[in-house]
């Protein structure tokens, strides 16, 4: 074998085997990488989002993850100055990185707490939706995950999880209509194909 094969297939070999560590240790990722959750994000865009959540001014809704605010900004400027939006993530750095930006852009309606999803801070039927975006799978207990964000769900609220293929931790829509229904939550439609789509989840 020459060098440059030696090295392609040692270097290809190395990928393969840190996306197959990255799949069985599900982990956020750190804010020193965070060029990959503000990097542009094909198929599970913005306005798709906004699509399958249908977020309305007034309401009370609740992201978990937020990274740096990819998702966030768009979100709360459709929620007005009467709604508000509660960030989420087991990162400070990230809310805090979340906030500075918000309040560049003049937005005053996010309201930041930290911790883990499996376990969350909030009164029962508290919001009117949910979303989290490339964040499922990073939650090593998603049926824990689940059941808490249908807890914090008002009866008529609505649950968004996004997920892209390419990431290690992606959940396909048919993990994610087992796991939710096992906990009370039934996968309504999906918006975009599976390889790239936001599942809109209602409590049964």
């Amino acid at each position: 074998m020459n060098r440059k094969l030696w090295f392609g297939t040692g270097a290809a070999a190395s990928v393969i085997g840190a996306a197959l560590w990255w799949r069985t240790h599900p982990s956020p990722c750190p804010y020193g990488q965070r060029f990959w959750v503000e990097a542009p994000h094909p198929l599970i865009t913005r306005s798709r989002l906004v699509e399958a959540l249908a977020p309305a001014a007034g309401e009370t809704i609740l992201e978990v993850g937020p990274g740096t605010g990819y998702y966030t900004l768009s979100v709360a400027e459709r929620l007005g100055n009467t709604g508000a939006l509660h960030i989420f993530d087991l990162q400070q750095e990230m809310l805090d990185h979340t906030l500075r930006r918000a309040g560049a852009a003049g937005i005053s309606n996010l309201r930041a707490r930290r911790g883990d999803a499996r376990s969350l801070p909030y009164a029962d039927e508290m919001f009117d939706a949910a979303y989290l975006v490339a964040v499922l799978g990073e939650v090593p207990d998603q049926r824990a995950a689940l059941s808490e964000l249908r807890r914090v769900l008002k009866p008529s609220g609505r649950l968004v999880v996004g997920e892209l293929f390419g990431d290690p931790h992606m959940v396909t829509a048919r993990s994610l209509r087992r796991a939710g229904a096992e906990v009370g939550l039934e996968l309504e439609r999906r918006v975009g194909p599976p390889f790239g789509y936001f599942g809109v989840l209602r409590r049964m």
